[in-house]
């Protein structure tokens, strides 16, 4: 019986190389994010250093890039590269301003339109009485 875990015959690992566009004070302030967190954890070491995290982690965010592929070319698994998003989008949460305050701001200066998150979520429309305008 074969062995269905091994890899087809002929088959190499590909890595590939993509630019990102970052400027360095992005990437330092989120390295220092990173630093000072892992400091306050008490985390002994991270399979990378917290720079090289930073960039992953900005390249998924910022272009898409897939877990799987910032995983294979940077050695770790592809739970590990969530694990990095999930922490740094924590850690910037934590540093945004809260939703009340900035819409304060923003009425104070006479803004009209707000867009508070890229995210698409599926709404289903109401139907009857509660028909009304879905936020």
């Amino acid at each position: 019986m074969r062995n269905k875990t091994s890899s087809a015959r002929g088959t190499e690992t590909v890595v590939y190389q993509s630019s990102l566009t970052l400027s360095t004070a992005t990437l330092a302030h989120l390295g220092d994010l990173l630093r000072g967190h892992l400091k306050k954890i008490g985390s002994r070491w991270r399979k990378l250093p917290p720079g090289k995290i930073a960039a992953i982690v900005l390249a998924v965010l910022r272009h898409d890039q897939r877990l799987a592929n910032m995983a294979g070319g940077n050695g770790v698994s592809a739970t590990t590269v969530r694990r990095w998003v999930l922490e740094v989008i924590n850690l910037l949460a934590a540093r945004a301003e809260r939703l009340e305050r900035a819409l304060k701001k923003v009425a104070r200066k006479g803004g009209h339109v707000v867009l508070l998150d890229g995210t698409l979520i599926r709404t289903r429309r109401r139907t009857g009485l509660d028909n009304r305008r879905n936020c």
